[in-house]
């Protein structure tokens, strides 16, 4: 841009036109990286939800495993069949620990849930309170998220009516006032 412009203003445009690629391109994404992303967001989504639902039936003294296999029924995907492959392997005898720390660690997002799952087997407590405090904290981070969002937007919006009602102020308002001025000193002088 420098060479094709010139001067200090393609020097000026070569370093706005380069931030702008370089913010580009840190947010091009392979397919794969937008599924999974998408994937994360849908799990995120379906959590609490879901840990309603397991808090639930596994405080109705079903069987863990039938208990997640049910939960897993009932919620859609991404988040179903997670819970559903769980289910099974609870129900073939597998530690609960071992799965819910693998579902934590193949899913970030879910992290939250298998600490909370691994904890309460572990120590033999009540699974229930833990679950729905997550679902509530969950719920609640949600709706700080989704304020801050809409606080942003509105901020964003203020800048396109500023550039249209800047210049209409400045033609309207100032330059009559700035044009009557300089009549009135030209008349002094």
């Amino acid at each position: 841009m420098a060479l094709l412009i010139g001067g200090g203003t393609g020097l000026v445009a070569g370093s706005l036109a380069a931030a702008a690629v370089h913010r580009w391109w840190a947010r091009a994404q392979s397919p794969a990286d937008r599924r999974a992303a998408l994937e994360e967001e849908l799990l995120t989504r379906q959590l609490p939800l879901s840990a309603e639902l397991l808090a639930a039936c596994l405080g109705s003294t079903a069987l863990p495993s039938e208990a997640v296999s049910a939960v897993g029924r009932s919620v859609g995907a991404p988040m179903g069949p997670r819970l559903t492959a769980i289910g099974a392997e609870l129900a073939l005898g597998a530690p609960p620990e071992l799965c819910w720390n693998r579902l934590g660690e193949q899913h970030p997002s879910l992290a939250s849930l298998a600490r909370c799952l691994v904890r309460t087997s572990l120590g033999g407590t009540p699974v229930s309170g833990p679950l729905i405090g997550l679902a509530q904290g969950l719920r609640t981070a949600a709706a700080r998220a989704a304020h801050a969002r809409v606080r942003r937007a509105a901020v964003l919006a203020t800048a396109p009516l500023g550039l249209c009602f800047l210049p209409a102020f400045v033609l309207i308002g100032v330059v009559p006032v700035v044009v009557g001025l300089m009549g009135r000193f030209e008349q002094v002088m």
